[in-house]
């Protein structure tokens, strides 16, 4: 009897149009392109235009992952948003999401576990799925950074961009030949001072005057998060495949979250892989927490580059520290 394997369907991605270029930063704040490009493998990233917000983009995200996946809103049983910067702190992203497409028979709920969340989130999907196998649940990366940027702040301001990508999950038809295999979710709160926003919670509420100002923006200490992040990633990545009996040859393509191209040349250079197996598109988007592995994921498969089969690896670090890694068969 083949065993039971949760697997993607289906993915979407919704990105803004407005394009924020390192050029148009350069403008902002005292920096280069050369200076960007050479430390982060940036060189462009989504932004909000006045007046939108995140959930819509969302929305769009998860109705094109429906519709690849050929499954109806209503045969969602549970919708899962992994956000650390939702529209409202009340109501959730998740439930907004919920009424956009009509999946009027799911539950609903935000997930924080910054960079690290559509890992968890898929991870809590393959649970759900293995106690209801006939049910499907949508998992969405969503993140607006830019709403929570300080423009004068050149060491964060440059890094950032927004965005969303979804992925429908439900039990594999093939169970020998795709789905999820393994995955590892942790986390160390001992570095948390690394990477922080402090403002805007039940401490400090919004307009409190005993917190400076740029402390209700992202915040962040590099060189150690860069430290920590390296370290991380390799360990994740070398004990999942280990585990499973698997070494980096054997690996058709990795995804890693897409925080810094430096961070991300390590890891392929620690591991061994060529530039082909490793896919890259920080270039484009910055890095958008939550929704960097779905964006990846989704961008990849458009481009050829993910094909039936093929064992990926997924691994993410972010802001607590979280971290998470997952293997799969695409």
């Amino acid at each position: 009897m083949q065993s039971l394997k949760a697997a993607i369907l289906g993915m979407g991605m919704g990105v803004p149009q407005k394009v924020l270029t390192n050029f148009d930063l350069e403008k902002i704040v005292d920096t280069s392109d050369e200076w960007i490009t050479e430390r982060t493998g940036i060189k462009e990233r989504r932004i909000l235009e006045d007046g939108e917000n995140i959930t819509e983009y969302a929305i769009k995200a998860a109705k094109e992952a429906l519709t690849s996946a050929k499954v109806s809103p209503e045969e969602l049983g549970l919708i899962i948003c992994a956000t650390v910067t939702p529209q409202y702190i009340i109501p959730s992203m998740a439930v907004m999401v919920q009424d956009g497409i009509g999946a009027k028979n799911a539950g609903a709920f935000d997930l924080s576990a910054t960079c690290s969340g559509f890992i968890y989130g898929l991870a809590l999907a393959e649970s759900f799925i293995k106690s209801k196998p006939e049910t499907k649940v949508l998992v969405i990366g969503a993140e607006a950074l830019s709403r929570k940027t300080n423009w004068q702040d050149r060491t964060i301001c440059v890094l950032l961009g927004d965005g969303a990508g979804a992925a429908v999950v439900g039990k594999s038809t093939e169970p020998e030949k795709s789905g999820i295999m393994d995955f590892t979710l942790g986390a160390d709160g001992s570095y948390w001072e690394l990477l922080t926003l402090r403002g805007g919670g039940s401490c400090y509420p919004p307009f409190d005057e005993r917190l400076p100002k740029d402390e209700y923006y992202i915040k962040m200490k590099g060189r150690e998060v860069f430290k920590v992040a390296t370290r991380m990633m390799e360990k994740l990545a070398v004990e999942i495949l280990e585990r499973n009996g698997f070494g980096p040859k054997d690996i058709d393509l990795l995804v890693p979250h897409q925080a810094n191209l430096r961070i991300i040349e390590y890891l392929r250079e620690r591991l061994g892989l060529p530039k082909e197996k490793v896919f890259v598109n920080i270039n484009k988007y910055g890095n958008t927490s939550a929704a960097s592995i779905p964006l990846a994921l989704y961008e990849a498969e458009k481009e050829g580059k993910l094909k039936k089969g093929d064992l990926v690896l997924l691994v993410a670090f972010g802001g607590g520290f979280t971290y998470g890694s997952m293997l799969l068969r695409w």
